[in-house]
């Protein structure tokens, strides 16, 4: 028997479904990226030159930040967008990021930590003319990385200077460029067409590799289940681009890196975290800013209490070797306007109201986004 999963029959549901999980599929790519980044390594010779290249590509000259002091040692943060734009028929230019993580790297640690940031977190848009309230993952919609990063920065209290964006063009090739992932199913289940059968080790092509990551709903463990998954991919993924076999794919990866990468890290910044960063990858913790549901306006956000925002930022300072600031930003201020909000009722149409700082009268401002 082959011990690889069918290929599915592709029906109109099918394709539905693939366009209603799409978002699942960009957190994985950011995974799947960030660890080939840290862990691929930059060779010398005629490699070197093509990586050079390719990365060059994706250098965004508008979000530029001096880097003639970066040695490539110390602690830093970097904000990975997902967006899918360019699949499924959509044209955006920029639209929305459907995913957003805050990756830290330290190397005195050896620690790499993700934070996952919702993408329904009510924020204050950072870089606009006027007082400005959207979901965060508006943000690079409204003001691209800039306006991403200095947003996500205030709602957290954390310095962000790098990013990186990416979209679901390359993934395919990225991950069949290493040769594919190795995985054992801790359980037994059928996901878009392909089945995966408890214990039995099988090697996976990019397609089937988004599928085992994404199955959560008939996973006991839930998402955590699914985290579990997610980052046995993203492992694999690592231990083949270290292989020597990857090199002679390196072309299609690189190609998919040029045309679906955007970030404002030089090649040359890039090369220290290659070289510096790579220990790193072998300890990763990930945690993720806890939302409560809530009604503003018309539209369901996740608002973070005090609480939280506290917590995640003192984890991410902690990490970057910073010490613990008390936060105090626009959405500290909207929950202290927002008394009558129950915390605990763990109702998600429960109305929580965006107050304008300067008057502290009710804004009725655009949220369109």
């Amino acid at each position: 028997m082959d011990n690889k999963p069918q290929e599915p029959i592709h029906s109109r549901v099918e394709l539905n479904r693939e366009k209603h999980n799409k978002k699942k599929k960009v957190q994985i790519i950011i995974g799947i990226v960030l660890v080939l980044f840290l862990g691929l390594g930059i060779y010398a010779g005629s490699v070197y030159l093509k990586a050079k290249n390719a990365f060059d590509k994706t250098y965004d000259p508008k979000t530029a930040v001096k880097q003639d002091s970066f040695s490539g040692k110390e602690p830093f943060n970097i904000l990975l967008l997902g967006t899918d734009t360019g699949a499924f028929g959509r044209k955006e230019v920029r639209g929305n990021s459907d995913t957003m993580i805050l990756v830290t790297v330290n190397l005195a640690k050896k620690k790499l930590s993700l934070m996952s940031i919702p993408r329904d977190t009510m924020a204050r848009m950072i870089g606009t003319d006027s007082f400005s309230v959207h979901k965060i993952n508006a943000a690079y919609n409204i003001g691209g990385a800039k306006m991403a990063m200095q947003t996500t920065s205030k709602v957290l209290n954390v310095p962000i200077k790098y990013y990186i964006s990416m979209n679901m063009g390359g993934m395919r090739k990225i991950v069949d460029g290493v040769g594919g992932v190795t995985v054992t199913p801790p359980l037994t289940f059928t996901y878009d067409g392909y089945t995966f059968t408890k214990g039995k080790t099988v090697h996976l092509n990019g397609n089937q590799a988004l599928a085992y990551s994404r199955m959560r709903y008939d996973d006991p463990k839930g998402d955590y289940g699914r985290q579990l998954r997610q980052r046995e991919v993203i492992m694999s993924v690592l231990e083949h681009a270290l292989s020597f076999n990857t090199l002679k794919n390196l072309d299609s990866i690189l190609g998919s890196v040029s045309t679906s990468l955007r970030t404002n890290l030089t090649f040359d910044s890039m090369v220290k975290i290659s070289k510096n960063y790579r220990k790193c990858t072998n300890n990763m913790s990930s945690d993720y800013l806890h939302g409560v549901g809530a009604m503003i306006g018309d539209a369901s956000y996740q608002v973070m209490s005090d609480r939280e925002l506290q917590r995640t930022s003192n984890i991410v300072r902690n990490d970057l070797g910073l010490d613990s600031m008390d936060i105090d930003n626009n959405e500290t201020y909207q929950n202290s306007m927002n008394s009558q909000f129950n915390w605990n009722s763990g109702d998600s149409n429960q109305v929580y109201y965006i107050y304008d700082p300067h008057t502290d009268e009710l804004w009725n401002g655009d949220r369109a986004y």
